[in-house]
């Protein structure tokens, strides 16, 4: 029986070393055909020749796909040039040779190399015709190659065959194989012919007629010469994408955490909750495919571990499986199960801090709130090395320094032995202060914004409040206050000075402000203000402002002057010209005031507030006239003085929840026209609040005035007492409470009382507010109490970062004729 067509140099072993040479460097050389087929052909022109077509024609005939061979293969048959023949092997390497761009309207999909091409280069042997004489001789024809095969003797293909030939048949033994029929070759026309044909001497079984193996394809196009490389069509790869693919391929789970119960029960915190809050699994959820199921599960797993090493297990074992849920079974059909075995908790062995002694001596000890036995929990152990590094600086030690906790676990025991570095540093006393940058004031008005003196023991507390009062004079875009060494003595306790260093950053002195309001009785109001808060330093400003509304306008102007001498002291100088025309009164006024004051703001709530000054106005009112019966213009001319004092014990200053307020105020003063005639105003106010619950707050107040030491209507109208409007009873006009004229209009009272309860709900930045309002005027000099007007409405609230933003409806009970139904109050923080 004839055998497969087999090539004589595929059995032996130098023919096979030369052919695996060979055909690396035709593999070398096939990843890059276009490129250098573009340069042979047109870049040297040599395959344009005669020879060359020969030479590319002989090379297709050897299986060759086009005209790359290797340098010495080339020899026999394409005669390079000197420069050719110079060329160097490098310049054949991965990366190396000059691939054209493709076309411009042709995309090409971006394909990653897999072996980096200077890996790929170092791994290729080079190819040396010293190595082997083989690789220099010219390449034989395929007509020549099957000729000398067919010719060969059988015994020395019997002997290369043994044990490699490809068409052996299961069964056959050598002699059998090598007793079948004579090779059969492939003559130059592409017929296949017997050995006997070819002229070889024919074996025993050379009457077979078995087909030899695919012969080589006789293609004119092989003959071809390669096309351009800018001729060469690239079609654009597409990737289909199957159906499936596209499908919602989502799966649903749930997820069940098994063997927590123990290590749960034996914490104070739900360790299920703190899983959960942070789980990537979730109760139950969804996932694209089963593998991101998994990568959820493995983090979760993760997670668990962290969870529970926060709270003293640093050796659990966790496991993780998906369960298919039985057919018929509720719920998801995956269920992703953790399971937990937390081991052993880990308490402290030994608590061990490395520090120099300290004064009192038990200055670390006590901050540091752990103990020998207690559970290793992170959260404690964080907190007590927090407390210990807040205690130090405000103990002396400016310059304390925690270190890195080292805490070293016996897996066997289940002990942990904790060390805690610290440097304590120096233990300081306040010195002097420095300052540096673009100054908004010098240093010594730092020192007057500080709460201590040198020499006393140094405290990180105080060393914040001053930041905070430099933050709240506005003046700085950004500022800062540091300890710095000084290494000076400060006693013989072994204390040292410790200098305050002021790092400041001028900001942007001049503001530039707006507000508008509306209520009924006051109308709409709209006021603005510039401010240059630095105009003469230290902290003075200069304010101007103006306010123009349907029942008042005027101009002001203040100089004022902040920590005047003093932290928290402020000074003032107004001058201002309005006109005020209310239902009770038309004034046109002028007025100049000084007023010295330590008062609260919204940046620097204080617990003691007072304020005392003088005033002198000039004022031009309208007032009824008993023996008219008119309303006639009248001259007054008014001095006094005034003091106030305050107590303050809320949470907020615009929106208090807790705590309260009582503020006293005296204002001795005269109306001089035609002699002198004294009087005394006095008011008290009082409000408290108290929180219910998170997110509603009880609030009432009280107020109550009189005015000592005159008649009525020798007091000018608008420094007498009124009860009405958005901060007094709400529900009725401004002013419109108290003794009426026979116009209908309020004349004004010698005393009143107001009390209001509010019950303030807040959810997020929004709030509601329901109220009761009562209050009167009396003409008589003591609050009567009696005949009190009642007012009720509900309002709403918008929280912002300044404090509330307040919009209340309010009606009358008992409506009298003339009263509005509904009354309108806007404005900025709480009514009290």
């Amino acid at each position: 029986m004839p055998m497969l067509s087999h090539h004589d140099g595929a059995g032996s072993r130098r023919v096979r070393e030369g052919a695996g040479l060979v055909t690396l460097a035709l593999v070398l050389a096939a990843s890059s055909v276009p490129a250098f087929a573009q340069d042979a052909t047109t870049s040297t022109g040599r395959l344009n020749s005669p020879s060359a077509r020969q030479s590319s024609e002989a090379a297709n005939k050897a299986g060759q796909s086009g005209p790359v061979q290797p340098k010495s293969a080339q020899s026999g048959t394409v005669q390079p040039d000197a420069a050719a023949a110079s060329q160097n092997d490098d310049d054949l390497q991965a990366g190396k040779l000059d691939v054209p761009a493709p076309p411009a309207d042709v995309t090409l999909p971006e394909v990653k190399p897999i072996i980096p091409d200077d890996e790929f280069n170092r791994s290729v042997p080079k190819l040396d015709p010293e190595d082997d004489p083989e690789l220099d001789k010219p390449l034989e024809s395929i007509e020549a190659f099957e000729q000398r095969l067919a010719t060969q003797k059988p015994a020395e293909k019997a002997a290369d065959n043994t044990g490699d030939n490809i068409g052996d048949k299961a069964g056959e033994t050598p002699g059998e194989k090598s007793g079948q029929g004579a090779a059969r070759a492939a003559a130059a026309d592409g017929t296949v012919q017997s050995a006997a044909d070819a002229g070889a001497p024919a074996t025993a079984s050379s009457a077979a007629t078995e087909a030899v193996g695919q012969a080589p394809a006789r293609d004119p196009e092989l003959n071809a010469p390669l096309p351009p490389i800018d001729q060469f069509e690239v079609t654009p790869v597409q990737f289909a994408e199957s159906e499936e693919a596209s499908k919602d391929t989502e799966v649903a789970y749930a997820v069940r955490v098994d063997g927590l119960e123990a290590a749960d029960d034996a914490t104070d915190i739900d360790l299920k909750s703190e899983f959960k809050s942070h789980s990537a699994l979730k109760k139950t959820g969804k996932a694209a495919n089963i593998a991101m199921l998994r990568a959820r599960l493995s983090e979760d797993a993760t997670l668990m571990q962290t969870v529970l090493a926060s709270e003293g297990w640093y050796s659990p074992t966790i496991t993780t499986r998906i369960e298919r849920n039985r057919n018929g079974q509720e719920g998801p059909p995956l269920t992703a199960v953790i399971t937990v075995a937390p081991g052993k908790r880990y308490v402290f062995s030994d608590i061990v801090v490395k520090a120099d002694p300290t004064i009192p001596p038990t200055l670390i000890a006590d901050n540091l709130a752990l103990k020998v036995g207690d559970p290793i929990i992170a959260e404690k152990v964080q907190g007590a090395e927090a407390q210990v590094a807040l205690a130090l600086p405000e103990n002396g030690y400016a310059f304390a320094q925690v270190g890195d906790r080292d805490i070293l676990l016996d897996q066997d025991t289940g002990d942990g032995a904790y060390t805690l570095p610290i440097d304590v540093g120096p233990r300081g006393r306040f010195g002097g202060f420095t300052t540096a940058g673009d100054l908004a004031f010098d240093v010594k008005h730092v020192a007057v914004l500080s709460r201590f003196k040198k020499g006393e023991l140094y405290d990180s507390r105080k060393v914040d409040d001053l930041r905070k009062a430099l933050v709240a004079t506005s003046l700085f875009s950004t500022v800062s206050v540091e300890p710095r060494k000084t290494g000076e003595s400060a006693g013989p306790d072994g204390t040292e000075y410790v200098t305050l260093h002021v790092q400041q950053d001028a900001g942007p002195p001049r503001t530039i402000a707006g507000t508008v309001g509306y209520a009924t009785g006051e109308g709409l109001s709209a006021q603005a203000s510039w401010t240059n808060r630095n105009m003469f330093p230290p902290e003075g400003a200069l304010i101007f402002s103006g306010i123009a509304g349907t029942r008042q306008q005027g101009l002001s102007s203040t100089f004022r002057r902040s920590n005047a001498g003093k932290r928290d002291r402020t000074f003032e100088l107004v001058a201002e010209a309005f006109h005020n025309d209310y239902d009770a009164y038309s004034a046109y006024t002028g007025r100049i005031a000084v007023r010295m004051a330590r008062d609260s703001t919204p940046l620097w709530q204080k617990k003691f507030t007072y304020a005392y000054g003088a005033e002198a106005l000039i004022t031009g009112e309208t007032d009824y006239n008993v023996d008219t019966g008119t309303r006639d213009r009248k001259l007054y001319y008014v001095v006094g003085v005034n003091g106030q004092a305050g107590f303050d014990r809320t949470d907020s200053l615009l929106d208090p929840t807790r705590g309260f307020r009582f503020t006293a105020l005296v204002q001795p003063e005269a109306t001089v026209k035609g002699g002198f005639n004294p009087y005394v105003r006095s008011r008290v106010d009082a409000s408290g609040y108290y929180p219910v619950t998170d997110g509603l707050v009880l609030a009432g107040r009280v107020r109550l005035g009189t005015i000592q030491g005159a008649q009525l209507f020798d007091i000018a109208p608008s420094r007498r007492l009124y009860a009405g409007g958005g901060g007094s009873v709400r529900g009725y006009s401004y002013q419109a409470l108290g003794e009426q004229a026979p116009d209908g209009k309020a004349v004004g009272g010698r005393s009143l009382n107001e009390a209001s309860v509010e019950a303030r709900y807040r959810f997020g930045t929004y709030g509601v507010v329901a109220f009761v309002d009562a209050g009167q005027a009396y003409r008589e000099k003591i609050p009567q109490f009696n005949n009190l007007r009642y007012g009720v409405g509900i309002g709403g609230r918008f929280y912002t970062n300044f404090g509330p933003v307040r919009l209340d409806l309010a009606t009358p009970i008992d409506r009298q004729p003339g009263e509005s139904r509904i009354n309108i109050y806007v404005s900025i923080g709480q009514a009290f």
